[in-house]
C-alpha cells in the first residue's frame, strides 16, 4: 500500500517520531509512504521534511502562506495525483482541515490520526473546534489514548470509526548510543537529570526547574538539561536566573542526536500537566532510563511505580524533586527500573506492532470505499 502522510509540523516532537517510525517501518515491509509536509511561512519547521529526506523517505514541501492559504487545497490535490496514494493519513488540526476540503470529493479514503487536543489560547480552540467537525466525515480516526479517544466520541466522532492505536517506536537507533552531553556540556562526573520536550505550559517544565531547585539543595554537583523549543524559552531562561541555578541547568535547545542525549542521561523526567501517549517517554525507556513522571493522560500505562518508574502527582513539585533525590542516591536501583523499562518498550511498544495496527486500519478504509 502506498499512504499519504501531511502535517503541519511544529517541530520534532511526539507526531513527527511516529510519522518517521510508522513510514520507516512501512517502507522496510514492502509498503510506501510519502510526506507532505507545510512550509509555514511565518515558522517553516522542516525538520521532520529533512529527517524524512536524510533517510530516503519520500517527503515534499507544501508553502502556506499565512493562516489561510486557499492554493494549499491545489497543492494537496496536485501531490495526490502525483503520488497515486491508497490512503491519506494527515496529523494534527492543520492537515486534517485542509486535506478534508481538498479531498472530499476524492475517492481516496482519509485516515487522521489525533496526538491530542491542547486548546491553549483562542485561536487554537477555534481551529480545534473545526478539526472536531471535519474528523466526523473521516473514514477512520486514530486515538493514541483512551483519554484522546474519550474526547473524540464527546466530540461527535462515530466510536465505530474510532482506533485505538498506542504509539510505538524503533528501537535500533538507541541500542549502542554513545553519550554526546558528557563531553559537550559537563568535564566531570555529575549525574545528569534531563527532561524532552515542548517548551511550553503544558509540559510543566516550569516544575522541572522548581523542582530542581529542591534537588541542588541536598545534591549541589547534580546537572539538570531541558531539551526544546516552544514559546516559553525566554520565561524558563529568567525562571533558572531566578532559582539561582544557572550553573546547574542548562537549556540545550533542539537536537538532531536525541539517541545520544538519552545515552548521556542518569535519570529522566517529565513533568506535564497533560499527555497523551508521550514519545519521549517511550525513547527514554527505550534508552533503559528510570523515569520519574506525573502521572497524567497515558502514563500510567507505562510507568508503574517500583515496576518500570515512579510516578508522581501532577504539579507536586516536592514528590518530583523527593523522587529524583531517592534514584539520584541509588545507582542500583536506576539500573533495575531502566532494565524492566526497556522490556516493557521491546514487549509492547515496538513500531513493528504500530504499523501492523495501522496497515489493518488502512486495509479496512481501502476496501470500504471499494464496495
Amino acid at each position: 500500500m502506498k499512504i499519504l502522510h501531511i502535517i503541519s509540523s511544529g517541530g520534532m516532537y511526539g507526531a513527527e517520531a511516529v510519522i518517521l517510525n510508522l513510514s520507516r517501518t512501512l517502507n522496510e515491509g514492502g509498503h510506501s509512504a510519502v510526506l507532505a509536509v507545510f512550509s509555514n511561512s511565518s515558522n517553516p519547521n522542516l525538520q521532520l521534511h529533512e529527517a524524512a529526506v536524510n533517510e530516503g523517505i519520500e517527503s515534499h514541501l507544501v508553502p502556506c502562506e499565512g493562516q489561510i492559504d486557499r492554493t494549499v487545497l491545489t497543492r494537496i490535490r496536485d501531490l495526490a495525483a502525483k503520488t497515486n496514494p491508497d490512503v491519506v493519513h494527515t496529523h494534527g488540526y492543520k492537515a486534517d482541515i485542509y486535506a478534508y476540503f481538498a479531498m472530499r470529493k476524492s475517492h481516496i479514503p482519509l485516515v487522521s490520526t489525533c496526538h491530542g487536543w491542547i486548546d491553549l489560547n483562542a485561536t487554537v480552540a477555534l481551529y480545534g473546534i473545526a478539526d472536531r467537525i471535519v474528523l466526523r466525515r473521516f473514514a477512520a480516526v486514530v486515538a493514541v489514548s483512551d483519554e484522546v479517544k474519550r474526547k473524540l466520541i464527546e466530540a461527535g466522532v462515530s466510536e465505530n470509526r474510532i482506533h485505538l492505536v498506542r504509539n510505538g517506536i524503533d528501537l535500533r537507533p538507541f541500542d549502542h548510543a554513545q553519550p554526546s552531553l558528557r563531553s559537550d556540556s559537563t568535564n566531570d562526573d555529575s549525574l545528569i537529570v534531563g527532561l524532552i520536550g515542548r517548551l511550553s505550559i503544558e509540559k510543566g517544565v516550569d516544575n522541572f526547574l522548581e523542582a530542581a531547585a529542591r534537588v541542588l539543595s541536598e545534591l549541589p554537583t547534580t546537572k539538570f538539561v531541558v531539551i526544546g523549543e516552544g514559546p516559553d524559552r525566554d520565561k524558563l531562561e529568567s525562571l533558572i536566573d531566578n532559582l539561582k541555578i544557572r550553573d546547574n541547568a542548562s537549556m540545550l535547545g533542539r537536537r538532531t542526536d536525541m539517541p545520544s542525549i538519552y545515552a548521556s542521561l542518569d535519570i529522566m523526567v517529565s513533568s506535564s500537566r497533560q499527555e497523551g501517549l508521550p514519545i519521549a517517554i517511550l525513547e527514554g525507556m527505550a534508552s533503559s532510563l528510570p523515569i520519574v513522571a506525573t502521572a497524567v493522560g497515558e502514563v500510567p500505562t507505562l510507568i508503574s511505580t517500583d515496576e518500570t518508574g515512579v510516578l508522581v502527582p501532577s504539579q507536586d513539585v516536592q514528590a518530583l524533586a523527593s523522587a529524583t533525590v531517592t534514584l539520584l542516591q541509588n545507582p542500583a536501583e536506576r539500573q533495575r527500573l531502566g532494565s524492566a523499562a526497556r522490556r516493557l518498550i521491546e514487549e509492547a511498544y515496538s513500531a513493528g506492532r504500530m504499523t501492523n495496527e495501522y496497515l489493518g486500519i488502512y486495509q479496512m478504509v481501502s476496501q470500504e470505499k471499494t464496495k
